[in-house]
């Protein structure tokens, strides 16, 4: 896999013409940048700005995104920023706008037929996954979810009933159950006509980490996601899980850093 292609690819189909992400959602090119907008608990930021972009630019442009999404009334909005975006100083520039950049992740890509049979990705025994087709299963995904990270899903939960109510042929989520207990949950994004589709969630609870899990739904995805014909998955991984899938055979492409901007009062 050659690094630089990839990641030109990945720029042009997910990010300078991205597409929306669940029903409701719009995808606006906006002078230099591109931008999502949805209602108070979709993703709402900017996911590509042009490389051509200079200092000036730059800051004309944020200028503009914060007017915009302001106006909108929304809480938040996010601008997340790759380390090849440009100019190099961006990130300072979004920094002395009043945005607050959150931890950084690695954005690591793999070949979908390199992972559709990883060695040691069998369910631990006792665990049965259940794909997520309605609202009990969503109700699972999301008690997985804050099992796992001690954080509240309600968001999740409403993209989840989203998805699978309006657009459920082009999303995958799955929920791990031992003892009818839900123990991990992950969701794969498809991307129709980009040979991408990304990687989300795959937490698990405390006391069945390091028994596979991960290994097992990363796996499961892969298979699903070659027999629709897709190349490549893409992640944004945290510290934690990075190290685990660059084991599993992904490269990373660089870093995405999201910077959050909340409108004060």
């Amino acid at each position: 896999m050659r690094t630089d292609e990839v990641r030109d690819l990945y720029d042009r189909a997910l990010r300078e013409h991205a597409r929306p992400e669940g029903p409701g959602v719009e995808v606006e090119r906006a002078g230099p940048v591109v931008r999502r907008v949805g209602g108070p608990d979709d993703w709402n930021g900017i996911v590509w700005s042009d490389p051509e972009l200079d200092a000036e630019g730059a800051d004309a442009a944020i200028r503009a995104q914060i007017g915009h999404y302001t106006a909108l009334g929304h809480g938040e909005f996010e601008w997340k920023l790759h380390s090849h975006d440009r100019p190099a100083d961006l990130g300072d520039r979004l920094r002395a706008a009043g945005f607050v950049p959150e931890p950084p992740e690695s954005l690591l890509v793999a070949p979908v037929e390199a992972l559709t049979s990883l060695p040691g990705a069998q369910l631990p025994e006792g665990v049965v996954l259940r794909p997520v087709t309605d609202a009990a299963g969503a109700e699972l995904m999301a008690l997985a979810h804050e099992r796992a990270f001690g954080t509240d899903a309600g968001r999740l939960r409403h993209q989840v009933l989203a998805r699978l109510e309006r657009a459920p042929d082009d999303f995958v989520a799955l929920v791990a159950l031992a003892g009818g207990q839900p123990v991990s949950s992950a969701r794969m994004e498809l991307y129709p006509g980009t040979g991408f589709a990304g990687l989300w969630g795959g937490g698990t609870v405390a006391e069945w980490r390091g028994r596979g899990l991960y290994r097992a739904l990363v796996a499961h995805r892969a298979a699903v996601a070659a027999e629709r014909g897709y190349r490549y998955l893409q992640v944004d991984a945290t510290d934690m899980s990075a190290p685990i899938l660059t084991r599993l055979g992904f490269t990373a492409l660089g870093t995405t850093t999201p910077y959050v901007y909340r409108p004060a009062g």
